[in-house]
């Protein structure tokens, strides 16, 4: 048999028919040496029998090729394998690829593209995202790609176009990649609704969700796939039944039929820590990061290529500088990124990556997604991850490969970090992973996607709302909340109807349909659901681009700063037109940008097991070397106050010349704690007037008073009650100023807010000025807009987490409540009276401040009984 006749293009024209397709990808594995998988089989088994489904595999065990090569298996059932005039003509549009990365989006296209041009056949394979050249997207215009990969924001614009729905005529299967990282979030909702309109038009429509971190399985298969859809668990001997009615007598389609599919791949996880020679008994948070960096190098230099993550953009420039001017060899091969950065730059990190030129590149959550870099041979997280399935996703990022093994090795920013890290162990072993909860009726996105659907070729109202109910979010969508986003859109609401800029749809023939050609182009500049600061782009006198930073960071420099961005160290010239214009410093600089975002918080799965890690050292059981290492602060804390069990709740008072400090730990998380912070010093001040200043972290509160706080009291007063819950919250927080802030971004997705076209966006002061004074239109004229409620709500949920925080408080009413009164800080309360220092001293004041009050508690704790552990990973 000659070369040619073995190449997976001739074993495609030699198969028969009927098994084509199938003999065909298995051929193509087996011409690299594979074998596909079991649960490969079963997914390309389900979609030739027309089902769609949720694929769940860990990462880096071939989730890609098992949804890609079914639609591909499909094609070549019904090919010839002849061409046209020596020339194979081009497929139209088959498969639409979501992802919510842009980065990612390229890294799949190559993916894509190999067996196809492997295999010789005729499709053609193009991106579609804010990162798209203008030649293709005009040339999109004309005709779609037979595998368009894009995002639920480029999809939302390519639904607005006229056309739409000839272009989509062809489309026989959506796969929406990393959905764990969508269907928590208003871009989940935006995907839904999408999803719902091409299955309007492709009722046979075959969708596919993708996921590696996930705990709550079936309820994602459900958001992705719509509530109607009966969903088989392969693990599990039953099915779900569809949501609302029987589709059997309201005279709809039948329920779509879906599998859920588990990828069980045995694929080695390694997580481990950096674990400092000498161990702090009183820690705080973030000192510890940088003093790692001799250890954070020393891993690094035992693999070719490393990705070293951090929680946000200013870490990673602060890493990276740190790291480049340990090893200044090392230029050149160590390289940055993150999502403020120019695409160009990205791009090139992305390409060096895969092609194994890079020694490292420290990293934010911008390459934690399906990146397929597989070079990669191990990671460090620095800081901790705060939820277990966040840490298992980047940890795959190295070991992308079947049978390879993912490392992670964690950098604790402070002691009780370590303590994160081996409960993380634990919890990914168990398979406890975070569930991610979908976004009920969000009518901001609501508003937004009908003037999507108006934009392009209309829409009647009864079929829309059908339409709009087959998705999760919105199967239970009101009447009233439908007609009033109808009339939002129409009329702006009774508070705006005087105002025509607020009048958008209007009814002709039956279908709503925008006809002013001015509202079309600004809703298409408006598309999506990710809202931020105003940035500015950085770039340099004369020169080339280089990325973004928000407003905010920049209304506090003045022209001859100095700060560092991009990797650079870099001097401000002047802003103008939205531009920040720089010159390469000839000093380093000392300012590192700070964004909006970074403030994760602990996961409850990650809080309870620290809980149990907590029980154990209560026990005096010390089992993971983490453990070990912060053991003589535990037993200094066991000595001075008590280690809380897994149903106990600590609660210190501690006088200091300050004052009286009252310390709360529950362990929830740091939203959590700001919202039962305010709550609990509200509930105090009811029973004596006193006044409180708070600080919180992921594991306690404290609050601060001039007088002793009156918390026996409280306690016999049902001090953690549930019964006047949002009452009391409304009265411990100003909630018409939280809500003033969410309205921002909920104003913007609905639509009334227009930021500006390119080059000359509104301003965060300006949008600032504009949404508050929408705002206030509505509370005093139109108190009942549902646009207002859901503000109020979001605040609730989102910036205090509501429903968690009831839980907390409903397991504190429960515990048995341990009340100690150290004469001094215990090594769990110094790190909150640091936090709260920081709100009010410079940092080189802070740090001369927590040094003076370590060496006191030092003083007063004695020698350590038993040293620290002193390790450096291996």
């Amino acid at each position: 048999m000659t070369k040619a006749e073995d190449s997976p293009k001739s074993a495609v024209r030699r198969t028969s028919r009927r098994s084509r397709g199938r003999i065909a990808i298995e051929g193509w594995f087996a011409s690299h040496g594979y074998k596909p998988f079991p649960f490969q089989r079963r997914v390309w088994d389900a979609y030739a029998a027309g089902k769609s489904g949720l694929l769940h595999a860990s990462t880096g065990s071939g989730k890609t090729y098992a949804v890609w090569l079914g639609p591909v298996a499909e094609w070549l059932d019904d090919w010839s394998g002849e061409v046209e005039g020596g020339r194979e003509k081009s497929e139209p549009l088959r498969v639409l690829w979501l992802t919510p990365l842009r980065a990612l989006a390229l890294d799949t296209l190559q993916a894509l593209r190999r067996p196809i041009d492997e295999l010789g056949l005729p499709w053609t394979i193009e991106p579609r995202t804010g990162d798209t050249s203008s030649s293709v997207r005009n040339r999109q215009k004309e005709r779609l790609p037979t595998a368009l990969v894009t995002t639920p924001e480029s999809l939302s614009l390519l639904l607005s176009r006229p056309d739409a729905r000839e272009k989509f005529a062809t489309l026989q299967a959506v796969v929406v990649d990393e959905w764990h990282e969508l269907l928590a979030s208003k871009r989940g909702v935006q995907a839904e609704l999408c999803l719902a309109r091409l299955k309007r038009w492709r009722p046979e429509l075959k969708i596919w969700g993708l996921s590696a971190t996930l705990g709550n399985l079936r309820e994602a298969a459900r958001i992705v796939l719509g509530p109607d859809a009966i969903v088989r668990d392969e693990d599990a001997s039953e099915a779900t039944e569809p949501m609302g009615q029987d589709p059997a007598t309201d005279g709809s389609s039948p329920p779509r039929q879906a599998v859920l599919v588990h990828g069980h791949v045995k694929k080695k996880l390694v997580i481990d820590s950096i674990i400092p020679q000498t161990m702090e008994r009183f820690p705080w948070a973030g000192h510890l990061g940088i003093r790692l960096l001799e250890e954070v190098v020393a891993a690094l230099d035992e693999v070719n290529t490393s990705l070293v993550f951090t929680n946000t953009r200013s870490q990673t420039e602060i890493w990276y500088q740190q790291i480049l001017a340990r090893r200044p060899d090392w230029a050149g091969r160590l390289a940055l990124h993150h999502g403020s950065l120019d695409p160009e730059v990205r791009e090139w990190v992305e390409s060096c990556l895969r092609a194994g030129t890079l020694k490292a590149v420290v990293c934010t959550s911008s390459l934690d997604l399906g990146v397929d870099f597989s070079p990669v041979e191990r990671v460090l997280q620095i800081g901790s991850p705060k939820g277990v399935a966040r840490l298992v996703q980047r940890a795959g990022r190295s070991g992308h490969r079947p049978g390879a093994v993912s490392r992670v090795t964690c950098v604790p920013t402070h002691a009780l970090e370590l303590i994160e890290t081996a409960a993380t162990r634990k919890a990914a072993i168990a398979g406890h992973l975070e569930g991610r909860e979908g976004v009920r009726a969000p009518l901001d996105v609501l508003a937004q996607h009908l003037l999507t659907l108006a934009v392009g070729e209309g829409f009647e109202e009864a079929s829309a709302l059908d339409e709009v109910r087959s998705t999760w979010s919105y199967r239970d969508l009101t009447r009233e909340e439908w007609d009033w986003a109808i009339q939002f859109l129409v009329t702006g609401g009774s508070a705006l109807t005087a105002y025509p800029e607020y009048r958008k749809l209007v009814l002709q023939e039956g279908r709503y349909v925008v006809d002013d050609p001015q509202v079309a182009k600004r809703h298409r500049l408006s598309i999506g659901t990710i809202v931020s600061d105003a940035s500015l782009t950085v770039q340099f006198v004369g020169g080339k681009r280089l990325g973004t930073v928000e407003e905010s960071f920049v209304a506090r420099l003045k022209p001859g700063d100095r700060f560092t961005f991009a990797g650079r160290h870099l001097e401000l010239a002047y802003v103008r037109d939205m531009k920040v214009y720089v010159r390469a410093a000839k000093a380093k600089a000392s300012f590192v940008p700070r964004w909006w975002g970074g403030r994760m918080p602990l996961s409850s799965q990650l809080s309870s097991a620290m809980r149990d890690l907590l029980e154990l050292a209560r026990q005096g059981i010390y089992a993971e070397p983490e453990m070990k290492a912060v053991r003589p602060l535990l037993e200094l804390q066991a000595e001075w106050s008590a280690i809380p069990g897994t149903n106990q709740l600590l609660i210190e008072k501690t006088e200091s010349r300050e004052g009286f400090h009252l310390f709360v730990f529950p362990f929830a998380g740091r939203l959590v704690h700001e919202g039962l912070a305010a709550l609990l010093a509200y509930r105090l001040s009811r029973i004596r007037s006193i006044t409180f200043t708070m600080s919180a972290n992921d594991y306690g509160m404290e609050l601060l008073s001039d007088q002793d706080p009156p918390v026996e009291e409280a306690l016999a007063r049902d001090w953690f009650g549930s019964d006047r819950l949002d009452d009391d919250l409304r009265g411990s927080l100003n909630e018409t100023e939280m809500a003033k802030r969410q309205f921002r971004e909920v104003a913007r997705i609905a639509g009334l807010i227009f930021q500006g076209y390119p080059g000359t966006r509104m301003t965060s002061r300006q949008m600032q000025a504009s949404t508050g004074l929408l705002y206030d239109v509505f509370a005093n004229y139109d108190p009942d807009n549902l646009l207002l409620r859901q503000s109020r709500k979001e605040v609730m949920e989102q910036q205090l987490e509501r429903s968690r925080l009831a839980s907390t408080l409903a397991a504190m009413r429960q515990s048995e409540i341990l009340l100690r009164t150290p004469p001094r800080f215990s090594p769990m309360s110094f790190p909150l009276t640091v936090d709260r220092l920081r709100e009010k001293l410079s940092s080189e004041k802070l740090i001369d401040r927590v040094r003076r009050m370590q060496l006191a508690l030092e003083k007063a704790a004695g020698p350590e009984k038993q040293p620290a552990r002193r390790a450096r990973p291996r």
